[in-house]
């Protein structure tokens, strides 16, 4: 019990939970809170230029360090421009404490400037939504937020924070904070049934979700995929390396779009998916993706996911890292035997076919490296055979992304970042969140131009943090995903060639300039063979750097 102010209570409770980085945008509203700062050594506050930038370097931040993201916005307006990338962070499931500010509520009566009932306006994007009403009740909500946002299935969590709160003074318990232990092991018979199922199936498919990478489970999925020796992919709308790319038994990303999955599937008579969504897809389609017949087994730390679209022969609520290595027992039981007895023949076909299929798009990228503007297809490969082995790649390279996850080689569960929700603008900031939770690793950003513009003010928070990240921008000079959609829908677009309001040029937009006019160094490439060097100079440069490089427009 100490005499204490609301502003103090609130940031020493922060640290109790973990937190040393903080991430906003402050207004009036949270005036309190960064007087508190002041005299708070132990959080470092980093300061976005708009809302949108703070949530999604949270979000970056938090998903890399595996731990709870602090971010601050400004009342009403702030939190209004902080829901796109709050959706995102939703998706990707990152354990937020995102706080606003909210007017003294003796004030509130009254309807002043910017106020608005916050909680409501968080709510359909967050896990709890709250408002502290007393200083008495500050250390159990707080405590109650962070103990929601990492509980399984971990995300965001939303807490109003009234002036006169933060203000108070009293004689208060800071309470102390809990933690649902996380590694949830799958119900033991259901665990038997999915074993057996894999041990009889012919042509058995994995598919491995986020869980699987957030719960550091990468190991124990490369065990069980090659006891089994099927093929693994990652779901088709994905935020983490979830299984070694670099693995014989990797086999690339699953499609977004409903016929090219049920093609896929068709191929198989068991889908197990293992914290994999059954399906995330970008566009509607009469065909549906799960063939009849095929039978499913589901393994998730959500139980919402279990059975949500398609019925599931085995459901088993589970955390993959604990629940893994009970069912690579259970399949060697089955199988009677060190794994199915063709597990090697298998492997080495899945090894053969990515293979050839990585070869080919390398022999393309190749074939294309003279043309300029640059291929996409080339640009990637380019980066990708110049990065350190080290490298973090955050990939929102959107329609230009074709071999992103056959050329990078990332192996580990921190290696590889994306865009999971599909509100774009996330990649600029989430990158820097990565860098300040992994400062010693390389962090190589792929980022297309539309999507740049959406939090161009991330580049100042990168040079006024120092921090050594290289944006590689896709620059079409057009929102080249929407062209390629509205020309799939065959009408008029297509046939006159001509794409309203999805071109960003008369004037093209001056990267470099921008960049400069924020603090960061960079460079235009205009030809393939000079990727290397000028992703080299911005490696070795120590700061932010950013590579302006024209693309092709046309149509992949």
């Amino acid at each position: 019990m100490a005499y204490i102010s609301g502003k103090q209570a609130f940031l020493q409770i922060l640290k109790q939970e973990g937190v040393s980085v903080m991430f906003g945008n402050p207004g009036t509203t949270e005036l309190p809170l960064m007087d508190g700062l002041a005299r708070e050594p132990g959080i470092h506050y980093v300061l976005a230029l708009q809302e949108a930038v703070a949530i999604a370097m949270a979000d970056g931040y938090a998903q890399a360090a595996g731990g709870l993201g602090a971010v601050n916005v400004h009342v009403s307006p702030g939190l209004g421009n902080a829901m796109g990338m709050l959706y995102d962070a939703m998706k990707s499931g990152a354990p937020l404490l995102l706080t606003a500010g909210q007017h003294d509520q003796a004030f509130n009566v009254t309807e002043p400037i910017l106020w608005s009932d916050l909680p409501p306006v968080a709510k359909p994007f967050v896990k709890w939504s709250t408002e502290a009403r007393r200083l008495e009740d500050l250390p159990r909500i707080v405590h109650r937020a962070a103990k929601t946002a990492l509980a399984h299935p971990t995300g965001p969590v939303f807490l109003s924070l009234p002036v006169d709160v933060l203000n108070a003074e009293r004689d208060l318990d800071l309470g102390s904070p809990t933690r649902v232990a996380p590694r949830i092991v799958g119900d033991r018979a259901a665990v038997a049934r999915a074993a057996a199922l894999l041990a009889k199936a012919e042509r058995p498919l994995l598919v491995a979700g986020d869980a699987v990478a957030h719960g550091d489970a990468l190991a124990e999925l490369v065990e069980l995929a090659e006891l089994v020796g099927a093929p693994v992919m990652t779901e088709g709308v994905a935020s983490t390396c979830s299984f070694p790319f670099t693995h014989p038994l990797y086999a690339g990303s699953m499609p977004r779009l409903g016929p090219p999955i049920r093609a896929l599937l068709m191929r198989h008579d068991l889908l197990f998916s293992v914290g994999g969504d059954l399906f995330t897809l970008s566009l509607p389609d009469d065909v549906d993706p799960m063939p009849p017949g095929l039978a499913v087994v589901h393994l998730d730390v959500d139980p919402w996911e279990l059975g949500k679209n398609y019925p599931a022969a085995v459901a088993i609520l589970g955390e993959p890292k604990a629940t893994l290595p009970e069912l690579a027992e259970a399949v060697r039981r089955a199988t009677g035997t060190q794994g199915h007895p063709q597990a090697a023949k298998r492997r080495d076909a899945v090894a053969t076919a990515f293979a050839a299929e990585r070869a080919e798009l390398a022999r393309r990228a190749d074939a294309e490296a003279a043309r300029v503007p640059i291929a996409p297809l080339t640009l990637v490969h380019e980066v990708a055979k110049h990065v350190p082995g080290d490298a973090v790649i955050v990939d929102e390279s959107i329609s230009s992304s074709q071999g992103v996850r056959h050329f990078f080689r990332c192996a580990d569960a921190k290696g590889f970042f994306g865009i999971r929700g599909g509100g774009i603008g996330w990649g600029l900031p989430a990158a820097l969140g990565v860098k300040l939770a992994l400062p010693h690793r390389p962090v190589v950003a792929l980022v297309g131009d539309g999507s740049a513009m959406y939090t161009n003010q991330a580049l100042w928070t990168a040079a006024h943090e120092s921090l050594a990240v290289v944006y590689v921008i896709f620059n079409n000079a057009s929102y080249r995903i929407l062209k390629q959609r509205t020309r799939a829908l065959k009408g008029f677009s297509a046939e006159d060639d001509r794409y309203v309001a999805m071109d960003l040029d008369r004037p093209l937009i001056d990267f470099i300039g921008m960049a400069r006019a924020l603090g960061v160094s960079g460079e235009r490439v205009e030809k393939a063979a000079d990727v290397g060097g000028a992703l080299g100079r911005g490696l070795a440069s120590g700061g932010p750097y950013l590579l302006d490089v024209r693309i092709d427009p046309a149509f992949a």
